[in-house]
C-alpha cells in the first residue's frame, strides 16, 4: 500500500556515535523494508548532517524526494541517553524538519498516489508548520487513514495539541507510561488496558489503540475487537526504533486483513528483533522474527 509519512529526520548523538533516526523516519524505513511505498515529508539543513541524511535515506531505500532543503536551519539532532537500554532525549531545536515544504508538483503527486495511511508523532507536529502541511495533506485525501504515533516528549507535547491530534486519529499508538499520563490528562481511566482503549477511542472518535509494553508484549483495539499479545524477551540492545518498527508492522498485518491477535503477535517480534540490535534501524529479515 501507498503511505505517507510526516516529521522529524534526525540524528541521534550516541556516545558511540551519530545515527539517522527520528520516529517518522525510522517508521519509513521500516514499512519500506515490510513491502510498502512510503512518501515521507521532513526537511534537511543546508549542511554535513543533510548530505548525508540522504545518502543514507538512499542507502535504506526511502524515497528522499519530500525532503526540503531549508536554508539557515541545521539539519535536526538529538543526544540520546542510555540507562539499562532504555533512551531518554535531549531535543535541539528549530530544526530542519520543523519546517518541511511540498511545491504543487510534489504535493499532486502524493494525492494522486491515494495513499491509505497518513503517519505523524507529537514532536514534529509541535511544530505550526508541520500541523499545517500535515492538515492539508489530510483535507486533500479524506479517504487516507490517520496513524497517531503519541510519542511524548517533555517540552514538545503541548495537551492541546496532542488532543487535536487524538481528534483526527484513526489509529493511536501509545506506550505504558503514555497511557498514565493521557489517562490523568483526559480523564479517562489508566487501567486495565481495555477500559482506557475503549474510552480514549470513544473520547476522541478513534477506531483503535495500540499500547506497546515492552517484554510483556502489547495491547491493542481495533474496530471494537480487542486482543491483548504476549511478548518475546529478548536481551536488549538499545530500544531506540523499536517502537517505531512495531507501528510498521502493526499497519503491515492491517493490510494483510490478518486476524487482530496475530497482527499484534506479528509486531511484538518486529520490536523484539529491533531492540535486540543496535540502532534504531538495523538488519533484521521477517526468517529473524519468525525464529523468536
Amino acid at each position: 500500500m501507498d503511505i505517507v509519512s510526516i516529521g522529524e529526520l534526525l540524528w541521534d548523538l550516541f556516545p558511540s556515535g551519530e545515527r539517522l533516526g527520528g520516529a517518522p523516519f525510522n517508521f519509513s524505513a521500516h514499512v519500506t523494508k515490510l513491502g510498502h511505498r512510503v512518501s515521507f515529508i521532513s526537511g534537511t539543513g543546508e549542511d554535513g548532517r543533510g548530505v548525508r541524511a540522504l545518502k543514507e535515506m538512499e542507502r535504506l531505500g526511502v524515497d528522499a524526494r519530500f525532503i526540503a532543503s531549508v536554508p539557515s536551519v541545521p539539519t535536526g539532532f538529538v543526544t540520546v541517553h542510555l540507562e539499562a537500554g532504555e533512551p531518554s532525549y535531549t531535543i535541539h531545536r528549530p530544526a530542519a524538519y520543523d519546517f518541511p515544504s511540498l511545491d504543487a508538483t510534489l504535493f499532486e503527486s502524493i494525492v494522486e498516489s491515494k495513499p491509505a495511511w497518513i503517519y505523524h508523532g507529537t514532536l514534529a507536529q509541535s511544530s505550526p508548520a508541520v500541523r499545517a502541511l500535515t492538515r492539508r495533506l489530510i483535507d486533500g485525501m479524506p479517504s487516507a487513514q490517520v496513524f497517531y504515533d503519541v510519542n511524548l516528549r517533555p517540552a514538545n507535547d503541548d495537551p492541546a495539541v496532542v488532543a487535536g491530534l487524538l481528534s483526527g486519529a484513526t489509529l493511536v499508538k501509545v506506550n505504558e507510561h503514555e497511557t498514565t499520563r493521557l489517562a490523568l490528562e483526559f480523564s479517562l481511566p489508566a487501567s486495565p488496558l481495555e477500559a482506557f482503549s475503549r474510552a480514549i477511542c470513544g473520547r476522541f472518535g478513534c477506531a483503535g489503540a495500540c499500547i506497546t509494553l515492552g517484554s510483556r508484549g502489547c495491547a491493542i483495539l481495533y474496530r471494537s475487537e480487542f486482543a491483548q499479545c504476549p511478548g518475546y524477551p529478548v536481551r536488549v540492545k538499545d530500544a531506540v526504533g523499536a517502537g517505531d518498527a512495531f507501528s510498521a508492522a502493526i499497519l503491515h498485518g492491517l493490510a494483510s486483513n490478518q486476524p487482530l491477535a496475530r497482527t499484534g503477535d506479528f509486531a511484538n517480534r518486529i520490536g523484539a528483533l529491533v531492540a535486540s540490535k543496535s540502532g534504531a534501524i538495523p538488519a533484521w529479515t521477517l526468517a529473524e522474527a519468525q525464529a523468536l
